[in-house]
């Protein structure tokens, strides 16, 4: 492979990831940051282009992103940071045009208890992001007798009206993504995956799985048109009656337009003490070792604070009881990863009510990452300006230690430590 930067010839190592020749590691690390956050971006704009928004700017800079970075002869690193905030700005178009294009076409979400567990009857399980697919699925399984099951990041499509008006969506089963091959292995029915998260299956349930769209995998059948979902749900009825499980409750739907509602309350809850901070605790989940210091941190919470969600993430803690505070829900579950920017409005919104900078809310801001989704959201963050947030549970390998210490110098972010001790200190802010 020939380097563009040293003209030398790194024999087996793509020197675009981490600098392989030596030289300029911190621009190599930015290049491939944003080739990350660029495929965070690209799979939003999927999804809003399917619901029918798009925007030339997005297209344009998708292409002026990826010509900078694969074919790239200018190694400024000023440069590479500039480009990734822009990236950031971006993202937060993309993510407003899927905002839109979801609440246009299913209704605007509102606070929903989600029942867990199967009933009785032939089932199908829904995972990934692609609300589209479920609700083509709803369709075509309206009086077969075929239930249908949210997972993992489609649990927030039990809140939206048009999609909840279905009375074979029965609820959500399962969790976040990494616990999927034991979820799947005992839900019994077929699976639709919608999007990537999803693992190789073994062969135990490998027969029931289905992918669509983009989606893919190795051996295992593909839906190419969510117009024929027949072969799935002949598979279900095949299959014949689930067993019967009951699993706690689960709170989802804050969307912003929801939460700005209860403004007047929120901001009488300020300035009266009731409400003392506001936690936004959530992010990709996984299966690495230190992701139980975001239950711990939620646990931990005071009674007098309100603990926002969204992402996988939520699975840590959602299924606890945190009541409220004179009527306003101390849990708060804004929905998908692209429903960060319900949060970034919320947190705009409430600066405007209060007459101060979003910087200066009592609101921290804890991130779990994993997948590309997440560096696009971290990068839009940075955009704008948002500082003091901590990420973990571990920083991307992708990130030099120069860049980790550009990013803390610039915006004061923070890796995640002690669970006690990190509370404490974004407490006093």
């Amino acid at each position: 492979m020939h380097c563009n930067q040293c003209q030398q010839t790194v024999k087996g190592i793509a020197c675009t990831t981490r600098g392989a020749c030596g030289k300029d590691e911190d621009v190599h690390s930015l290049q491939e940051t944003l080739i990350h956050g660029l495929k965070g971006i690209a799979a939003y704009a999927y999804h809003a282009r399917a619901l029918g928004k798009t925007d030339p700017e997005v297209d344009a800079f998708i292409e002026e992103a990826l010509f900078k970075t694969l074919t790239n002869v200018d190694f400024s690193l000023e440069d590479m940071w500039n480009t990734l905030m822009k990236a950031g700005m971006v993202n937060l178009k993309v993510m407003q045009m899927l905002d839109a294009g979801n609440t246009e076409r299913f209704g605007l979400p509102a606070p929903t208890k989600v029942r867990t567990g199967t009933v009785k009857g032939p089932g199908i399980l829904v995972t990934g992001h692609d609300l589209l697919d479920l609700e083509a699925l709803l369709k075509q399984t309206q009086g077969t007798g075929v239930n249908v099951y949210t997972h993992g990041e489609m649990l927030p499509a039990n809140a939206y009206p048009k999609l909840k008006s279905y009375e074979n969506l029965i609820g959500n089963y399962g969790g976040a993504w990494q616990n999927q091959k034991k979820e799947f292995e005992e839900f019994g029915g077929p699976i639709l995956v919608t999007t990537n998260c999803v693992l190789i299956p073994p062969e135990t349930y490998r027969n029931r799985l289905y992918t669509t769209s983009v989606t893919a995998v190795p051996g295992v059948k593909h839906i190419s048109d969510r117009k024929d979902f027949s072969a799935i749900i002949k598979h279900a009825r095949e299959i014949g009656d689930l067993k019967e499980r009951k699993g706690p409750d689960m709170w989802t739907g804050a969307h912003h337009k929801a939460v700005l509602s209860l403004a007047p309350q929120i901001i009488e809850a300020v300035k009266a003490g009731k409400v003392r901070h506001f936690f936004l605790i959530g992010g990709c989940d996984g299966a690495a070792l230190g992701r139980d210091y975001y239950t711990r941190l939620a646990e931990k919470v005071p009674t007098d604070s309100v603990v926002m969600t969204l992402a996988c993430g939520k699975y840590r803690f959602n299924t606890k009881e945190f009541g409220e505070i004179d009527g306003i829900p101390r849990f708060l579950d804004l929905g998908q990863c692209n429903d960060t920017y319900s949060a970034i409005v919320l947190a705009v919104e409430l600066a405007k009510a209060f007459k101060v900078e979003v910087n200066d809310l009592p609101l921290s801001i804890v991130l779990s990452w994993f997948e590309q989704k997440a560096v696009a959201i971290v990068l839009t963050l940075l955009a704008l300006g948002i500082k003091d947030v901590r990420v973990g549970p571990t920083l991307p390998a992708f990130i030099t230690p120069n860049n980790w210490k550009l990013i803390q110098d610039r915006f004061g972010w923070k890796a995640i430590g002690d669970v006690d001790e990190d509370l404490r200190d974004m407490m006093k802010a």
